[in-house]
């Protein structure tokens, strides 16, 4: 079973940037709600994707591409929430801890994530816990399930640097 003192040390830098604590508290709870909801045994187990073989684990991809939010939000002018914009980057695959199910011993897309893919399935998590809908937009637009909608700007950062760490992984696939 995983625990919050994991889902804590695992993001311990990058929770820093949300400055509520009762959000930064609720970020951390939906991570281990999801872990618990599968019975994941380490949040390290989960895959950061299983379109690519070998493509390294969920937390790094969740870490690095935090970081290159934080970096791009920076840079930017605009007036953005911070803590929705981090909440939301942290949050943004938390869903595929319940698309993907454990089946003798291999890591497949589940009979729950064939219904419903980790963008909803994460949106879910953040209203269950009270999250803001713009957390849960944030959530469910960063990824395909998106394009249709009309994305906030916090929206567009972490859709565009979610690509930008998924493309370079699967541009070093040697095929």
């Amino acid at each position: 079973m995983v625990s919050e003192k994991e889902i804590k040390d695992c993001f311990s830098e990058e929770l820093t940037w949300i400055r509520d604590e009762t959000l930064r508290e609720k970020v951390v709870a939906i991570w281990k709600t999801a872990a618990d909801e599968r019975g994941w045994k380490s949040i390290h187990d989960v895959p950061f994707t299983l379109l690519i073989e070998n493509s390294g684990r969920l937390t790094d991809h969740t870490k690095r591409m935090t970081h290159i939010v934080y970096a791009v939000m920076q840079q930017l002018e605009e007036e953005l929430n911070q803590d929705y914009l981090i909440a939301g980057a942290l949050l943004h695959d938390v869903g595929k801890l319940v698309e993907y199910d454990v089946i003798n011993n291999k890591i497949v897309k589940g009979e729950y994530g064939k219904k419903f893919r980790h963008p909803l399935a994460g949106a879910k998590l953040a209203w269950q816990h009270g999250l803001p809908d713009e957390i849960a937009h944030i959530i469910y637009a960063h990824s395909h399930e998106g394009d249709n909608t009309k994305r906030s700007a916090e929206a567009v950062i972490v859709n565009h640097c979610d690509f930008i760490d998924f493309e370079i992984k699967k541009s070093l696939v040697k095929e």
